[in-house]
């Protein structure tokens, strides 16, 4: 038998630690948050999105008393960004969730869904996209979403 090590390199930051404009994507995904339609779980999650030429989306969790039928709030930012402009690639995304206390103290992570989405995302256009996963204690930096999920499943499994 083999063993193999699989290593991930995400930073930890203070808001404050962040450029201007990596500041603005994560505050609007905190404002998202208020986007939120969550009357079951009371978690209500935000996302931006920056695309190529900079534009940038938002995105909110919309929940559904047949839960299965709700959406993240990470695939309702990419899944418009992608129908309004399908040339963009997405070169960001910033995610925060509050509660009824309010916003996380540790950031929060896309669920496996979201993650397999981004993964086609970066697959698609040849280029990461730079996750921000907001907490008040501090703020991941991810370069890729391969350092969150570094076994996916892509069309090269299939092959």
């Amino acid at each position: 038998m083999k063993e193999i090590t699989l290593e991930s390199k995400i930073k930890l930051c203070l808001f404050e630690e962040l450029d201007s404009e990596e500041q603005r994507l994560v505050n609007l995904a905190k404002d998202a948050t208020n986007n939120s339609y969550s009357p079951y779980s009371n978690f209500a999650v935000g996302a931006a999105i920056r695309l190529a030429d900079g534009r940038e989306m938002i995105g909110a969790n919309q929940e559904n008393a047949a839960f299965p039928v709700g959406l993240c709030a990470e695939r309702s930012a990419i899944y418009a960004a992608q129908s309004q402009f399908p040339d963009q690639p997405i070169v960001a995304i910033a995610i925060a969730a509050k509660n009824a206390q309010g916003f996380m103290n540790d950031p929060i992570s896309p669920c496996g869904s979201c993650r397999q989405v981004m993964i086609e995302m970066e697959q698609r256009y040849k280029r990461t996209i730079k996750i921000y996963l907001y907490g008040t204690k501090g703020t991941y930096v991810i370069n890729s979403i391969k350092d969150l999920m570094p076994l996916s499943f892509v069309d090269e499994s299939m092959k």
